[in-house]
């Protein structure tokens, strides 16, 4: 049998490539997609599907909640509040950071997180008028 002959690194590199070769592509096939069907919206669509997106998993909203009844905090506090890994809690305040809802300090070697409360306003006004434009006369 052929691998029999071959070393478990070759095993390991040809693996590592053909792994990297697919997610490589299904990356650019998700890229693509993305960028076609946003382009068929207008851009208060696309900015509360994005927001949508972002709010979209409860250890965020947790995390919210718990930046908004502080004055500010240290990642570290969000880590003993939450009680999701650090590199877990970074990941989710860079989502949060990335439509600009959080805003952080840096102080020496901590970060202090505090809700962005124009943006929060501009959130709360853009979803009011989606929802105020709701009908809820159907079945």
């Amino acid at each position: 049998m052929v691998l029999n002959k071959l070393t478990k690194s070759q095993i390991f590199l040809s693996l590592a490539f053909f792994y990297s070769n697919y997610h490589r592509n299904i990356a650019i096939y998700r890229y693509d997609m993305g960028v076609t069907k946003t382009q068929i919206f207008n851009s208060k669509q696309n900015e509360l599907a994005i927001i949508f997106k972002v709010l979209a998993n409860p250890a965020r909203i947790a995390i919210l909640q718990y930046i908004s009844g502080q004055k500010a905090c240290i990642c570290n506090d969000i880590v003993d509040e939450i009680g999701l890994a650090q590199p877990t809690i970074s990941q989710h305040l860079k989502e949060l950071k990335s439509i600009d809802l959080i805003k952080g300090e840096i102080d020496g070697k901590k970060v202090c997180y505090c809700i962005n409360l124009k943006k929060w306003k501009e959130i709360q006004d853009l979803l009011n008028s989606f929802f105020d434009k709701t009908k809820f006369n159907c079945c």
